[in-house]
């Protein structure tokens, strides 16, 4: 715990200035009353402490201790960007100095690697630790049945080209879907149906029936923590869908990018359920640590790692091996675990509250997801609401919201629009959607939009 407990006290600190138990020019508890309080060594304190005076909301005074900076305010409400639609990690959650301590180390352990063309796969060491980490996420596989990847973008790009073994040519996308895929199946003109994904689940049968049907290399699925609704299957149906794939001779490209954060112990991936090496399963280290790594983990079957490895290589060779090493080390010495705790904690609170204010604040008629963990939810507009319209009378509140057309292959799939908590700050996520609220509201009523005479609730 000694490795996160600085970051409890820099929230602490921040929590305090929030509340204004904190004020500019006031001073801190000494270091050791801290240490005392949050049971740590005085080390500890003051490095937490440095990393707030590096922000600039502490200083120092000779012999006297931390004090907050004079011209220290909280932002008001008509300084502040509410941003719905960014989904990478919450800055204040980024674990930016232990992963550089991990990047140092790397640099000495892999000086050789770093200057030379190296596995098209991936580092053996990392690899080797994913077999270990992966395990608890439910996947069991070997050390060479794993290729790296940078990203799981450049992963579900090499899948979309490559020819599979079922010969086949079509790929099978849920709709709504994660649209960097849909950019790489339209940009390269891949042959491509969608089949309808609602709060509510797949139509089992018109799966069965694409799958007879419809000529289906692969089906691309994002099976919890959905992109953008949310959405998470149950483990009957992933089995039913992976007992479909085996007897219609498809594969499935399972998209895993924020596994870590479901909060149901017992939710398995599909590949937990491929007895037949039918699933392709895909790990992105994007959304749930640094974005900026741009590193993924692809466990393939056996018959696919020749023509998937070429396809890499040609690509750009292999990925950073410097950044493999870093995040090798970030695994190995349980940092990582301690980071997906401390995220689990952040993004499961921001989406209670989140669910709350849309169940306080929309109107009965506007329906949206109830996701139990991820980042995202799905706002369904009511008949007289078009969501291009709803953007940019939020967009003069200056609040940022996403349009889901982008996440269908066609653009009349009815007007919704997505949240994304996972960059929003807590305290501004209800008033977000009370905005959203009184927008909907307004354009029901056919309404002229005047943001002075809607006044927001805190």
């Amino acid at each position: 715990m000694s490795a996160t407990k600085y970051i409890h006290i820099v929230d602490w600190v921040m929590h305090e200035l929030d509340q204004n138990r904190l004020h500019s020019g006031g001073k801190l508890p000494s270091v050791r009353s801290l240490a005392i309080q949050f049971q740590c060594s005085k080390n500890t304190v003051v490095k937490a402490l440095e990393v707030l005076k590096q922000r600039h909301i502490l200083y120092t005074k000779e012999k006297s201790g931390y004090f907050v900076v004079d011209d220290y305010k909280k932002p008001h409400m008509s300084d502040v960007q509410i941003d719905f639609l960014s989904a990478g990690p919450d800055p204040a959650v980024l674990p930016y100095e232990d992963f550089q301590h991990c990047m140092n180390q790397a640099i000495d352990r892999y000086k050789e690697q770093l200057f030379t063309y190296n596995d098209v796969k991936g580092l053996p060491s990392l690899r080797n630790e994913l077999v270990c980490y992966l395990q608890n996420l439910q996947i069991f596989t070997k050390t060479d049945h794993i290729v790296i990847t940078s990203g799981s973008q450049q992963a579900l790009h090499i899948l979309s080209l490559l020819p599979f073994p079922n010969g086949k040519k079509t790929i099978l996308i849920e709709q709504p879907t994660y649209f960097g895929m849909i950019d790489v199946l339209t940009l390269h003109r891949i042959p491509t149906i969608g089949i309808s994904l609602s709060k509510h689940g797949i139509d089992f049968e018109e799966l069965e029936r694409t799958f007879k049907t419809g000529d289906i290399k692969f089906f691309y699925t994002v099976p919890r923590c959905h992109n953008p609704l949310g959405h998470h299957y149950t483990n009957a149906e992933k089995k039913k869908i992976v007992s479909l794939a085996e007897e219609y001779d498809v594969y499935i490209v399972e998209d895993d990018y924020l596994g870590e954060l479901d909060t149901d112990p017992k939710a398995d991936p599909l590949y937990a359920h491929d007895q037949n090496d039918r699933v392709i399963y895909v790990k992105s280290f994007s959304k749930v640590f640094l974005p900026g790594l741009r590193l993924a983990a692809v466990v393939l079957p056996a018959e696919l790692l020749p023509s998937f490895s070429q396809y890499k290589f040609s690509a750009d060779f292999n990925t950073s091996p410097l950044t493999q090493g870093a995040l090798e080390i970030y695994l190995r010495n349980g940092m990582f675990h301690y980071h997906i705790q401390r995220a689990k904690e952040v993004y499961a609170t921001k989406l209670s509250l989140a669910t709350d204010a849309c169940k306080t604040y929309l109107p009965l008629d506007v329906h949206y997801t109830k996701p139990v963990s991820g980042f995202y939810l799905t706002i369904f507009l009511p008949e007289r609401v078009k969501a291009e319209r709803l953007t940019c009378m939020l967009a003069e509140r200056d609040v940022q919201v996403a349009d889901t057309s982008r996440m269908f292959l066609s653009h009349n799939q009815g007007e919704a629009i997505r949240i994304s908590i996972s960059q929003v700050d807590q305290q501004y996520i209800s008033e977000g959607i009370f905005h959203i609220a009184e927008c909907i509201k307004a354009l029901q009523q056919n309404a002229t939009f005047n943001p002075l005479s809607l006044t927001s609730k805190r």
